[in-house]
């Protein structure tokens, strides 16, 4: 099943499509030249495009996030520290100096 977040960028890449053919075809009928529309058409095409890959690039780093913070916590957790000693005074080592 799909998620809502991907319906919703799928929904909204194709009402840019929508517009990618809708636009030049008004501005067309309201006396534009072909070359014009034909250059608009490419430009809406071309942004769309880097929309839709930036989307697509947003929301696999969306589903992967989660995933590696579970698995960099448990390993955070996992560490055996016994090397190093856990609160209270230690003798190791230079001290700051005032």
């Amino acid at each position: 099943m799909n998620s809502p977040t991907h319906d919703s960028s799928s929904d909204l890449v194709r009402w840019a499509a929508f517009s990618c053919v809708l636009v030049p075809v008004v501005l067309v009928l309201y006396g534009t030249s072909l070359g014009g529309a034909a250059g608009t058409a490419l430009g809406l095409a071309a942004v769309t495009g880097v929309c839709r890959v930036l989307l697509r690039q947003s929301e696999r780093c969306a589903a992967r996030t989660p995933a590696e913070e579970n698995t960099a916590h448990r390993a955070r957790h996992s560490r055996t520290h016994s090397a190093t000693p856990r609160g209270g005074r230690h003798s190791g080592g230079p001290s700051p100096v005032d």
